[in-house]
């Protein structure tokens, strides 16, 4: 889905802005960008975005996977997380909140793009019925 507008949540910049630039190449929408649980929640409410790729380790209070429940049970937007953090407890916590992927860092483009498709085209579905 092309011309999506996608929400990266990551607390590295330089991190944040290379996902960002490689989004857009693939002709997706970056409106906003944040660095912690709060700033993500914030924005979500503020831009709406179609979908957000979260961080798990944020700077602040709350992490990625608090801000992606909260995000996704009352905004209905689709998270994805992209983490470097792949223990037994993280992913137990993460898929609580009904992730529509979790990739692990170093990550491909072709996972990012593929995930993407896939999270905005069940979520397409879902708002469908």
């Amino acid at each position: 889905m092309k011309n999506a507008k996608i929400m990266i949540v990551e607390d590295e910049n330089i991190v944040a802005m290379g996902i960002k630039s490689k989004l857009e190449s693939l002709g997706y929408s970056v409106p906003c960008t944040a660095s912690s649980a709060e700033d993500a929640i914030r924005k979500a409410d503020l831009f709406y975005p179609d979908l957000v790729l979260m961080d798990i380790l944020l700077k602040g209070e709350g992490d990625g996977i608090v801000a992606g429940d909260y995000i996704r049970k009352n905004f209905d937007i689709p998270i994805i997380y992209l983490t470097a953090y792949t223990d037994e407890e993280t992913l137990e916590r993460a898929k609580l909140t009904h992730p529509a992927g979790y990739i692990s860092k170093p990550f491909k483009l072709e996972d990012i793009h593929t995930n993407i498709e896939i999270a905005l085209h069940k979520n397409d579905l879902s708002a469908d019925s």
